[in-house]
């Protein structure tokens, strides 16, 4: 049996360099042949005490991890990471790339950790936004009146871009404090309010605590957002309907789910507004309509949305394995529910909505021969009627929804009946 290499030693470290890192943090870095780092890291190293080959990390990084790896599997490796390397760190792509028994994690306290002991945060209670190669829009999901947040900052530019995303959010009243080369000599602070932030680029290795006003404006958790809060021509799923299709569907953390015939994009959002590991692809055949639900995405603080454009079934073909498929437009296209329901894998929930007797018919014949439930949803709003108030009756939507089952026999059971 062929001996393995040495494991891979990670090394968090923090803007104190050398003189804040452990006696086992500073003996496995002494102990290291090769060590692996940004150029930042790797310079808060003293000559005199790692002897190592140093190795900078390449751009873009994440692909690069395997290869570099590779060339030096005969010696002995150390990582450099920013704090814990766990906590939005490399020590992540490290455990997917070679495996967690193949590392030895010796973590340093994260920014997050010296901001909330800076603040008198409690560390359970503050959420954590990184925008680190993530769009700007991400910590509009985060933004609810009287919260705390911790963002982490891409860049030296960031703590305006938050500043200029929140004063547009309606949330120009919130108290920003930037606090840059924490637990380091440089270590300082610059606060203000959002609305006329005045303060210009500093350090770009910093983290901004934002503080919400208590008065600020609100949004949900939960699915059934105001149809105000979606740009639309009018191919929207209507909120209480939307509210209870989101529950059909039943989004669980990390899933996937494929909304086929997006309109306005609705379904895909708050599917991803309902967990930050939810992933979604809306396919919508109109160039001009996928483009305003890649708006939608972005305003509602969930621009990861993938859009693909294009007619389905033919345009399924190459995305990933969903978790679950909504169809809300285009159920007649010939083939269209055959793929959505062969995509799924056993488990898999399957949910069609739609308004007219021809689509309706179709879900019917759907029901007989997988079973499942179908339902008719039906709203109606008060409205004026001359003095007086009456219902004005919306159309009632049929919902046909169904788990696929784990018996691959039942499929050919039913396809034969």
């Amino acid at each position: 049996m062929p001996e393995l290499p040495p494991p891979v030693s990670v090394v968090g470290i923090g803007a104190d360099g050398w003189p804040g890192l452990a006696g086992t943090s500073r003996a496995a870095l002494r102990a290291a042949e090769v060590v692996i780092g940004g150029p930042r890291q790797l310079a808060l190293l003293p000559e005199d005490e790692v002897a190592a080959t140093r190795v900078p990390w390449p751009s873009p990084l994440r692909p690069a991890v395997p290869g570099l790896l590779a060339e030096h599997a005969d010696r002995r490796i150390a990582v450099l990471a920013s704090g814990d390397p766990m906590f939005h760190g490399i020590g992540r792509t490290l455990a997917e790339t070679v495996g967690a028994d193949r590392l030895r994690i010796l973590p340093h306290p994260s920014s997050v950790s010296y901001a909330c002991a800076r603040l008198g945060w409690p560390l359970e209670a503050t959420e954590v936004v990184s925008l680190v190669g993530r769009p700007l829009e991400t910590l509009a999901l985060a933004l609810h009146p009287g919260r705390r947040l911790l963002v982490l900052s891409a860049d030296a530019r960031t703590p305006a871009a938050v500043a200029a995303l929140l004063t547009a959010r309606g949330h120009g009243a919130a108290r920003l404090r930037v606090l840059e080369q924490l637990g380091g000599p440089g270590e300082r602070q610059s606060e203000g309010p959002a609305d006329g932030w005045p303060h210009p680029p500093g350090d770009p290795l910093n983290l901004i605590a934002v503080e919400l006003p208590a008065d600020g404006p609100r949004g949900s958790l939960v699915p059934g957002l105001p149809d105000a809060a979606y740009e639309s021509d009018g191919q929207l799923t209507k909120r209480h309907v939307r509210a209870a299709t989101l529950a059909t569907l039943a989004p669980a953390p990390g899933e996937l789910l494929w909304d086929v015939g997006g309109g306005s994009g609705s379904i895909a959002i708050e599917w991803l507004r309902a967990h930050r590991d939810n992933r979604a692809v809306s396919i919508e055949r109109d160039r001009t309509r996928a483009e305003r639900i890649a708006r939608n995405a972005a305003a509602l603080g969930v621009p990861r949305l993938q859009v693909a454009t294009g007619p389905a079934p033919a345009a399924l073909a190459g995305l990933p394995t969903p978790d679950a498929v909504f169809v809300g437009g285009g159920l007649t296209a010939p083939g269209l529910l055959e793929a959505c329901w062969a995509a799924l894998p056993a488990g898999g929930r399957l949910v069609a909505n739609t308004v007219t007797l021809e689509s309706e018919a179709l879900l019917t014949e759907w029901y007989r021969r997988h079973g499942g439930e179908l339902l008719r949803i039906a709203t109606a709003h008060a409205v004026p009627v001359g003095g007086f108030t009456g219902w004005r009756q919306a159309m009632p939507v049929t919902q046909w929804s169904a788990v696929k089952p784990h018996d691959p026999q039942h499929d050919l059971q039913e396809d034969a009946s």
